[in-house]
């Protein structure tokens, strides 16, 4: 057996929302920050659905003031090898 990171998407989703929330902003203006056309990719974010991709991900660091590494929540599993 040997432990393997794995991202988990819901717990990602809710640091998203947490920071989200922290900062004062609202979805709608999370979405005029990344030029989206519609908000249905930051619920996806916030719900655990999807993930944003890497350079996103930077852009949500930045807007937050903090590291990846604390947005992103990784879990820790178990795998069996052979």
């Amino acid at each position: 057996m040997m432990n393997f990171p794995m991202i988990n998407t819901v717990a990602t989703g809710q640091n998203i929302n947490r920071m989200r929330i922290e900062a004062g902003m609202t979805v709608r203006d999370m979405q005029e920050v990344f030029g989206f056309a519609t908000p249905q990719a930051i619920y996806k974010w916030i719900h655990g659905t999807a993930m944003p991709t890497i350079d996103n991900m930077v852009i949500l660091a930045a807007l937050f003031g903090v590291t990846v590494d604390e947005i992103v929540a990784v879990d820790m599993i178990e795998v069996k090898i052979g």
